[in-house]
């Protein structure tokens, strides 16, 4: 299991894709109470076209969880040092829910390194404060297990954990052992975050993908982030939540197509 350490936190992470290869690197970020195995349907096909790097965020998978506040700094502090560990210069970068709060961060704030951007089920602001501190306290005192069930419903429509249920069951499996001080920092980092204002700096081509019925971020919210980023493409899937796991196909499908499409002149 490969670790690396970043501003003094040990960060587990994978590279996936021929090695030496003058490939585009492509970074996955993965979402609250996930972690980097989350991406899996989709590393095969993304793999055939980038160096894929994805990682654990702080606090969540086996990375370290260190004692909080996290904010969208240290989150963006976290991938640019994962990029210069690795020598990269540019990324495409990919984020869903909490972690497309960090793609936003990252292209607004340090756009020379994002060459393409991909946003899924997120939005500048997502939820209160007072939720994410509720959530927080929960996690502190209950631990991850007693939020894991009314989570996985939010992430996933009852028919596809009917048809899939040993999938279901891994990515509980995950939620349920993540370290609930380090879920609760990032669930109060969540709260404290607006970035409203910084998405309409950001320049990178940008795909804003959301889900049909996603209850966790509505889509209109997913919309309106769209509408503040010049040029941003919207795509709305059948699914809740984890849509590259609910839909794979057409979320790895739309994802290459985004990535791989002639830049404009």
């Amino acid at each position: 299991m490969p670790f690396v350490v970043i501003n003094g936190i040990r960060f587990h992470y994978r590279i996936d894709g021929a090695e030496g290869s003058d490939a585009p690197w492509l970074v996955l970020a993965n979402a609250l109470g996930a972690d980097l195995t989350m991406w899996s349907p989709q590393i095969a096909a993304f793999a055939s076209r980038f160096r894929v790097l994805r990682f654990d965020t702080r606090g969540l998978g086996c990375s370290d969880a260190p004692a909080g506040p996290y904010t969208a700094d240290d989150w963006c502090a976290d991938v640019l040092g994962l990029l210069d560990a690795f020598s990269i210069e540019r990324a495409h970068f990919c984020g869903l829910s909490m972690s497309g709060l960090i793609g936003i961060a990252l292209a607004a704030r340090h756009g020379e390194r994002i060459d393409r951007l991909v946003l899924a089920h997120t939005a500048a602001r997502i939820g209160t404060a007072e939720v994410w501190r509720s959530r927080a306290h929960q996690a502190r005192e209950q631990g991850t297990r007693s939020l894991a069930d009314a989570t996985l419903q939010r992430w996933f429509s009852s028919a596809f954990t009917a048809r899939e249920p040993l999938v279901h069951a891994a990515i509980r499996d995950a939620f349920v052992h993540m370290d609930g001080n380090g879920y609760a920092s990032n669930c109060e980092a969540i709260g404290a975050t607006d970035l409203r204002a910084e998405a309409q700096t950001i320049r990178a081509p940008t795909l804003v993908i959301t889900g049909r019925t996603d209850p966790s971020v509505a889509p209109d919210d997913s919309r309106a982030l769209a509408q503040s980023i010049a040029g941003a493409r919207f795509v709305e899937l059948d699914a809740q939540h984890l849509s590259n796991v609910e839909r794979a196909e057409e979320f790895t499908r739309t994802v290459l197509e985004f990535l791989s499409a002639p830049t404009a002149s």
